[in-house]
């Protein structure tokens, strides 16, 4: 998942706290549930989001699980820590795999359980003359760099290299911490991950849903920012939308990576939809109502995000033909937070996103139409009890 902060300039209206939120102009959304969640952050101009919007739902897990004080976690520290393994991986490979900026939230699990975690306090990653996170010049010289050694100018890899890249990493985004002081006590990132935060990353899995997998198993989905191949568990498409739903109904928040180079993607009014191209498309007492329009009629309102519009009916085929002909790709992580309806009635997930707070109308947030997420959704994680028990039968959980 690898997407850049967009540059609105919209005014902050959101109430913290509050159930009563700004909306989408037309769409009159009314919240049913919005869960407990840590403020809107800013990944800025970094292609990083997996690791905000992971620390995201581990923020909220942590909360979920009854801690009385979660810190915003670092999600430089989850970079800094990736990007040497990636490095590693990607050298031994030589050059055969994925090296980038990008990655997937079991990313932050394997960080947690490997390395551990720090507050943002402890380790913001800001150490190269910028107030916000602009990563460009150093994805560039990383790639460089581990572009370079592949390509073994010595015919064999020197003994220097890690540490050369290393030192590249801590000179824009510092040195990772050995021991740290936060609230007066003394942590390491493993004792902090365990003492503060409390997450069994073990207890989390992704689930997605593709027809070019048996359906109940596991496998690694094939896109490149997958640079672990780690699995997820395959399930048909009603149930991963089951999984979801079952989740927010039970308190528990989803981390949901998806395509968001959509036309019906717009952050800046605060949907996602994905708008029917013709009258065909559009499924029943919706179809009745939308074939009293014409074609040109139609299509006038597919991309104006001013009032709900008919959608197109997704279905397993159309959603795997999306996927092998990478229509759907894996652009962005990000957090459902809760549901709501509009003024029709009709479903939508409440969406966290890391594009700051003053990134639109409605506090950085947008809603994303059930269709939506059926057809764009890459895989989704989620605590163990957020899946229904018998798909956990059917899963061997």
């Amino acid at each position: 998942m690898r997407i850049n902060r967009l540059l609105f300039t919209l005014g902050l209206m959101f109430l913290f706290g509050v159930q009563v939120f700004a909306q989408p102009a037309g769409y009159q959304m009314k919240d049913a549930k919005r869960l407990p969640v840590t403020g809107v952050k800013d990944q800025y101009r970094s292609s990083t989001c997996w690791s905000w919007s992971g620390l995201s739902f581990f923020e909220a897990e942590a909360m979920r699980l009854g801690k009385k004080e979660v810190p915003n976690l670092s999600p430089m520290y989850v970079v800094a820590k990736c990007y040497a393994d990636k490095a590693d991986r990607a050298v031994r490979m030589q050059g055969k795999t994925n090296f980038g900026s990008g990655g997937a939230f079991h990313d932050v699990t394997y960080c947690i359980e490997k390395y551990g975690i720090v507050p943002t306090e402890v380790y913001g990653g800001l150490g190269y003359g910028e107030d916000n996170h602009v990563h460009a010049e150093l994805d560039a010289v990383l790639s460089g760099f581990v572009e370079t050694v592949v390509s073994n100018p010595n015919k064999r890899i020197s003994t220097a290299w890690k540490s050369a890249f290393q030192g590249i990493v801590d000179a824009y985004l510092g040195k990772t911490p050995e021991e740290f002081t936060w609230k007066g006590k003394k942590y390491t990132p493993q004792s902090f991950a365990k003492e503060v935060v409390g997450i069994n990353v073990n207890d989390y899995v992704e689930i997605g849903s593709y027809m070019h997998h048996p359906y109940y198993e596991q496998f690694a989905i094939e896109v490149p920012d997958n640079w672990l191949w780690s699995p997820i568990y395959n399930v048909k498409l009603e149930e991963m939308k089951q999984v979801i739903d079952y989740a927010l109904e039970n308190n528990i928040t989803v981390g949901w990576a998806a395509d968001v180079s959509e036309k019906g993607f717009s952050h800046q009014k605060g949907i996602a939809i994905v708008p029917a191209s013709n009258i065909g498309e559009v499924a029943g007492s919706e179809r009745l109502k939308w074939e009293k329009l014409t074609e040109s009629e139609l299509k006038a309102q597919m991309y104006t995000f001013d009032r709900p519009s008919a959608e197109k009916e997704i279905n397993a085929m159309n959603r795997q033909e999306a996927f092998d002909r990478q229509e759907t790709t894996d652009d962005h992580g990000m957090h459902i937070v809760g549901y709501a309806t509009d003024v029709n009635g009709k479903k939508y997930y409440i969406v966290k996103n890391s594009w700051a707070d003053n990134s639109n109308t409605i506090g950085g947030y947008f809603y994303a139409s059930e269709a939506y997420v059926l057809y764009k959704t890459i895989s989704v994680m989620v605590h163990k009890d957020a899946i229904p028990k018998e798909l956990r039968t059917k899963l061997k959980l």
